[in-house]
């Protein structure tokens, strides 16, 4: 069983902490059910300057591990890597963000889980002399049983695993979005997560 987790909003309580960052830099006054484009300028009505500015702040170093565990994430996963299945943790993050990433995860008891950053959105700021950052291409031809996402931005990337069960974790900016085929499945908790991955293996 091969296994490719999210981490933004699916591991970590990224959404929270992107509308503290907004309300105490541009006084917003958005709360989370409201957020409901996945475009961060869109959702917080920000030019690109102040998006700029929110995303630098939201990839501080510091800021990254303050984040929040999603409830049942790493208990979840560990038992799924005790069970022997290949559990990666495939992220839109720059890679600039590596190394806070990795300790968060290790710090979260998820240290045997192997972290990629994957170029998800277009947005120019990869490697491509590392390992653990990847292309869409070296993604292509990866191979996975089970996908848990939440962006509905990377649908059109998971579509190319045909026969993939995704596991889309709800959120508002994905609540509206038209999942792409019957083996895509709205989960609420990691509990339904669990729930789907066990039912795909029954």
């Amino acid at each position: 069983m091969k296994i490719y987790i999210d981490c933004d909003d699916v591991i970590t309580k990224t959404g929270e902490k992107l509308l503290e960052i907004a309300k105490r830099l541009f006084d917003t006054d958005i709360t989370f059910e409201n957020m409901e484009f996945f475009d961060l300028k869109k959702t917080f009505r920000l030019n690109d300057e102040q998006y700029n500015r929110l995303m630098a702040e939201a990839h501080i170093p510091d800021m990254l591990l303050s984040y929040e565990e999603l409830e049942g994430a790493s208990e979840t996963i560990n038992s799924w890597v005790d069970m022997g299945y290949d559990v990666q943790v495939i992220t839109g993050r720059p890679y600039s963000t590596y190394e806070p990433t990795r300790k968060w995860l290790d710090d979260h008891g998820l240290s045997r889980l192997p972290l990629f950053h994957l170029d998800k959105y277009g947005r120019d700021i990869f490697t491509d002399d590392s390992t653990f950052s990847m292309t869409l291409d070296d993604f292509y031809t990866m191979d996975f049983d089970f996908i848990v996402e939440d962006s509905p931005m990377s649908f059109k990337h998971l579509s190319h695993f045909k026969s993939c069960t995704v596991a889309v974790y709800d959120r508002p900016w994905n609540k509206n979005a038209e999942l792409p085929g019957e083996n895509y499945h709205r989960c609420f908790s990691w509990k339904d997560v669990d729930a789907l991955l066990k039912e795909r293996i029954s």
